[in-house]
């Protein structure tokens, strides 16, 4: 690995929430002993279900996180960019991944297989309660997705999920605030719990609103005070 990759792959771990508060020596061993890995776009680093044996941190692309429902309906949780990692539950043994992880964009990542993974968090207990709080906050943001799609009006859970995304994604232009990842309108309906049909309405009622402007799988929020307004269902002035 050359010496300016080595330095832009620490500057990401720094930046990563297992690593957070981790020395420059922590973030040297756990580079050490990390590999290469890349996923085409519309391929899997991992199924829901499947034996939990690898943890990544991404390095550059876009992943979606979805997970099945009993009923057999698909719920996008989260898409994850540089520097988010994916699959910490392989730090507890003979369990198996809650989510599945698609590639939405060529994308490529750092993997530390379950041994390695072990190894550093009992040599830097540092990294084990940040692994633990991920594990934690991960489970804490399926039961809200969950509360949301079993309580909320359809309008609020549009809403709250294009503000998830411009704090995640979010790209300040002339416009407002561009949705930086291609995300369709079928992406939004398994985000929200609803049909194609609805998100195409919302965001067409929304769009005359002046609130967005939306083109080929790309969404810029115009003035994300209205839609605070409608996530959290606040009375109109």
């Amino acid at each position: 690995m050359q010496a300016s990759t080595v330095r832009e792959h620490l500057e990401l771990l720094s930046r990563s929430p297992l690593f957070r508060d981790a020395s420059q020596s922590e973030l040297e061993a756990a580079l050490k002993v990390a590999r290469h890995y890349e996923v085409a776009r519309g391929e899997f680093f991992f199924h829901q279900d499947e034996p939990a044996v690898a943890f990544y941190v991404i390095v550059e692309g876009q992943v979606r996180l979805s997970q099945l429902t009993p009923e057999g309906h698909q719920v996008i949780i989260h898409f994850m960019g540089p520097g988010d990692g994916m699959g910490i539950i392989v730090a507890l043994s003979n369990t198996t991944y809650p989510l599945s992880a698609e590639a939405v964009s060529d994308t490529v990542a750092l993997r530390w297989g379950y041994e390695p993974t072990i190894r550093l968090m009992e040599q830097y207990p540092r990294l084990a309660l940040n692994g633990l709080r991920l594990v934690a906050g991960r489970f804490h943001e399926l039961q809200n997705r969950y509360r949301e799609l079993a309580t909320e009006r359809v309008e609020r859970r549009v809403a709250r999920a294009l503000l998830r995304l411009a704090r995640q994604t979010g790209k300040r232009t002339e416009e407002g605030v561009l949705l930086n990842l291609a995300l369709s309108r079928q992406d939004l309906g398994e985000m929200t719990g609803t049909t194609l049909y609805t998100v195409s309405r919302i965001l067409s009622g929304w769009e005359q609103d002046g609130l967005i402007t939306t083109g080929r799988e790309r969404i810029t929020i115009r003035e994300p005070h209205g839609l605070v307004i409608i996530a959290e269902d606040l009375p109109l002035d």
